[in-house]
């Protein structure tokens, strides 16, 4: 039967979360972290100083979870999907279901009040078999909830964070067609009226993800254009408000399944309770979040490198050429590992940027490294892949191809490897003054 997160949940009530364990050959997948035995928090804290490379019983058990119903739900339609360009309505449903959508948010509220780590795991092990679905749940998660329970009032807390985490797919609306990398140049205009009572939004996002399937978008724009970035307000926008229009989806080389769509906003009004947090502060706000959102890439992108490696070592332990197995080749032994030991290395960087958020210290130039790292590793782990399943990797006939084509946008969205390399630099130069 399948592990579900609500299980965790009521397990957690009963055996601290804090208890580590020892779960062995818990799948027989390469790239399974082990977790320790019989340490409590005191002697964690006090005592001994873990490989970031392990986990809590909770956090081992969410990866469980996701791992099996990926292998068991999800791999059979992921061909199907990518061929239609949608994500099915059964599979989003198995997502609230299982508890996935809803990792952070507190049990209070419907959710599965796990901790990042937790999400993380769960959008690395989805972009395993499908990064389509993983990106869906990792924009939720990461951006859309957190903003919610980071900013958001008490009456938005109640009126989302329930719905979030049980039926409601959120959509995350900043960039424009001159706002990409340049996010603060938007155009999107929430003209305030003579009473401050509502908003009216005008404007028109592009490249906006889970835009079809959303049932609230959070959504970024000027509420004062004079005052430029420092006029920027995030609205939560319910989809059904009259004058949203999602347009067609694009036509991507990857992620097909994950809807990419542009949305406008033809006056739209918006109640001034559903603005999140303050006005003028949006900004602020999108900056934070997208720094944990490039953990959330980070382990999308260590997903993929792992699903590659799973399907091409297999069958380069049984393929044969001249009497030889080709694993058994130097030439390839020193090909597989060293992309090994460049997944190892992602593994390292995301679960530590991931600790270092928890841990409420700064994560800014750790989460751009992972997150330029792991798009890097990943699209040398689908091309890698491709070339040990010879002619076989070039068709259709196994899913290296798509990872391939999946990969490639790890290096442009939620900041692009540019930028990523820039953000460390101003970091290190402040390290150094």
């Amino acid at each position: 039967m399948m592990a579900s997160l609500s299980r965790i949940a009521a397990r957690r009530r009963i055996i601290p979360s804090s208890r580590w364990t020892t779960i062995e050959q818990i799948s027989a997948r390469p790239f399974s972290s082990s977790i320790l035995h019989g340490i409590n928090d005191e002697q964690h804290h006090h005592e001994h100083r873990f490989p970031v490379t392990t986990f809590t019983e909770d956090e081992m058990m969410a990866r469980e979870a996701a791992r099996q119903w990926a292998r068991d739900v999800l791999q059979p339609v992921v061909r199907e999907m990518d061929d239609e360009c949608r994500t099915r309505a059964e599979i989003i449903q198995g997502l609230f279901e299982n508890g996935f959508m809803g990792m952070e948010i507190p049990e209070v509220f419907g959710g599965s009040g796990m901790n990042f780590t937790s999400a993380i795991l769960v959008v690395e092990e989805l972009s395993r078999v499908d990064p389509s679905v993983s990106i869906l749940v990792d924009i939720h998660n990461t951006l859309t909830n957190n903003a919610v329970r980071f900013w958001g009032s008490n009456e938005l807390k109640s009126k989302w964070l329930p719905r979030l985490a049980t039926e409601c797919v959120s959509s995350f609306a900043l960039s424009e067609a001159g706002s990409g990398t340049d996010a603060f140049a938007m155009k999107t205009t929430a003209t305030p009226s003579p009473d401050g009572s509502y908003y009216i939004l005008n404007g028109e996002k592009l490249w906006i993800s889970n835009s079809r399937e959303a049932g609230v978008f959070l959504v970024f724009a000027n509420a004062n254009p004079e005052l430029k970035h420092k006029g920027i307000t995030a609205f939560m926008v319910d989809a059904r408000t009259e004058g949203i229009h999602v347009g067609k989806p694009e036509k991507k080389l990857g992620l097909r399944a994950s809807s990419t769509c542009p949305v406008m906003f033809d006056n739209v009004k918006v109640d001034a309770v559903d603005v999140l947090g303050e006005v003028g502060l949006g900004y602020k706000y999108c900056i934070n979040i997208l720094n944990e959102g490039r953990i959330g890439i980070a382990a999308q992108q260590l997903g993929i490198a792992k699903g590659c490696y799973d399907i091409a070592m297999p069958y380069i332990k049984e393929r044969t050429q001249f009497g030889t197995k080709l694993a058994d080749f130097q030439g390839m032994e020193h090909q597989y590992a060293q992309i090994a030991t460049e997944i190892h290395a992602c593994e390292v960087m995301t679960y530590n940027a991931c600790r270092t958020k928890e841990n409420g210290l700064p994560f800014v130039k750790e989460a751009s490294m992972v997150k330029l790292y792991t798009s890097q590793v990943a699209e040398k782990a689908a091309s890698k892949s491709i070339e040990w399943l010879g002619g076989l990797g070039f068709t259709q006939d196994t899913l290296a191809e798509k990872f391939y084509r999946d990969c490639k946008v790890g290096s442009i969205y939620e900041g692009t490897s540019n930028i990523q390399l820039q953000t460390i630099a101003r970091r290190i130069k402040d390290m150094y003054r």
